[in-house]
């Protein structure tokens, strides 16, 4: 991803500091959840999303046994191998080996992650060794 490009996503993520948890949300200053956080820098850099997630219950990764958050990656960002992970990029977590993904974030400057914290809001957090064990993929915005 270019300079451009990773200094946009970090300060419009960055705008959503503080933006009540609210599930399925993604709109800065009224409520978001971790994939509306993602869907809300990508309306500010592209303008539209590039497809509507439908509604989701907050088990929906455990209903369904399918890795949906990653196939959606797959298919709208691109891959980066978690070793060269930058500031911008997009970090997957899930709880376990044999789970699937079921948080998301951006990578913030010194070690920190945005993301939405259920139950609060948007912050950034340290992204501790906690946070690292459980990282199942990594991504970047698109040119």
């Amino acid at each position: 991803m270019s300079a451009g490009v990773r200094a946009s996503v970090l300060a419009i993520a960055r705008s959503f500091i503080g933006t009540p948890y609210r599930h399925q949300g993604s709109r800065r200053g009224v409520g978001c959840d971790c994939l509306g956080l993602i869907r809300g820098v990508w309306r500010e850099l592209y303008g539209s999303e590039p497809e509507d997630p439908g509604p989701y219950t907050p088990d929906w990764a455990e209903s369904s046994g399918e890795d949906r958050l990653m196939a959606a990656a797959l298919r709208h960002l691109r891959p980066v191998a978690v070793t060269e992970v930058q500031p911008g990029d997009v970090l997957l977590f899930r709880w376990s080996a044999a789970a699937v993904s079921k948080h998301c974030g951006i990578v913030d400057e010194g070690q920190r992650l945005i993301h939405a914290y259920e139950g609060s809001a948007v912050v950034s957090s340290t992204l501790a060794s906690a946070w690292m064990r459980r990282i199942s993929s990594a991504f970047a915005f698109p040119e």
